[in-house]
């Protein structure tokens, strides 16, 4: 099959692999239908050395089962599923809390001989616990849309989960990008009152205001931290869901938040000193967030997108085939493209 390989920063190549096969009684084989680049995956291809063993790519993905090992019990042939962006058993002591990455059998896609979900095909370990079976055809209209269950729109709903997002809030949102647009989303879906969404790419703060921001704040640092006080009293928000994951974003962050305020951090971090001194600790204010247990939120979320509430495949604004899918890396890192969908 055709899969996406990463050799070096700057070189993602489709080239010919093993087809995947069941391995153990547990696993599936899935010929994939859709999947997408992250935002995430941008920072290997920024920053990665040349290597001969080159990084199997992509971890959000839907298709079509094809194949079944014997121990499956909850899926067959032709279903038609979504897979988070970790694989778990769904049966750990971690996931029946709901902290589905922390498995204990579980894992990344394309490491430790699992295919990547930027393919033709994948292996789905602990198939019945990792995938969610979509009550749609492999034709329907609604999979962009049940695409972002895999990844961006649960790690939006995570970071207003995690703030603790409620009906009446103030929340702002920094990161005008995927995952920021998904948390704009999901504030509003939890209620949120006032939503500041802090980016300055117009066409996708024009799409955040379509998803539910009251108001865009372009400016960065202390003139973006002045901004939203003055639309706040002067007080800031008591929610902030920082979906970037550099320095300035967590900086900006406290900037931003009331004293007494929650913030949520989910864009993955490319920092590890976080500026939590002394004088914010006397703001008593929460920082919490993490890594999105996406497999714990995908039912919760996908009647809204079956319903029509909520239309998150919106933030896919390219689609390409595979074999294109070097220029939709190159896109993303340019900032031509919000996000880009790929058809195998």
């Amino acid at each position: 099959m055709r899969a996406t390989l990463l050799y070096a920063a700057d070189d993602v190549r489709v080239e010919n692999v093993a087809d995947p096969k069941i391995q153990d009684p547990a696993d599936a084989v899935v010929r994939i239908v859709l999947s997408c680049i992250c935002g995430s995956d941008l920072w290997p291809y920024k920053s990665l050395p040349p290597t001969d063993n080159p990084r199997h790519m992509g971890h959000e993905f839907l298709g079509v089962v094809e194949e079944t090992g014997s121990e499956v019990h909850t899926l067959k042939r032709g279903d038609v599923v979504v897979a988070p962006f970790v694989y778990s058993d769904n049966t750990c002591a971690y996931c029946r809390e709901g902290l589905h990455t922390s498995c204990l059998h579980g894992g990344q896609w394309g490491v430790n001989g699992v295919d990547g979900g930027q393919g033709q095909a994948t292996r789905v370990p602990y198939a019945d616990g990792t995938l969610v079976k979509l009550p749609v055809g492999e034709d329907s209209e609604l999979l962009p849309d049940l695409l972002t269950l895999s990844d961006i729109l649960c790690t939006g709903y995570h970071a207003a989960r995690t703030a603790g997002v409620t009906h009446g809030d103030s929340v702002t949102v920094i990161g005008d990008g995927a995952v920021g647009l998904a948390a704009v989303i999901s504030a509003k879906l939890l209620g949120a009152e006032q939503i500041i969404l802090m980016g300055r790419h117009q066409a996708r703060t024009d799409l955040g205001r379509d998803f539910g921001a009251t108001d865009v704040v372009a400016e960065r640092g202390e003139h973006g931290i002045a901004r939203v006080r003055e639309l706040t009293s002067g007080e800031g928000t008591r929610k902030v869901l920082e979906c970037v994951g550099l320095k300035d974003a967590i900086e900006q962050s406290f900037g931003v938040v009331r004293d007494g305020g929650t913030i949520s951090r989910v864009g993955a971090p490319q920092f590890t000193d976080v500026p939590f001194g002394f004088s914010d600790f006397m703001r008593n204010i929460t920082l919490t967030g993490g890594v999105a247990p996406a497999r714990a939120y995908i039912e919760e979320l996908m009647p809204h997108i079956l319903n029509g509430e909520i239309q998150p495949g919106r933030v896919f604004d390219r689609t390409l085939a595979l074999e294109e899918i070097a220029d939709g890396y190159r896109a993303m890192n340019d900032r031509e493209a919000l996000k880009v969908l790929i058809r195998p």
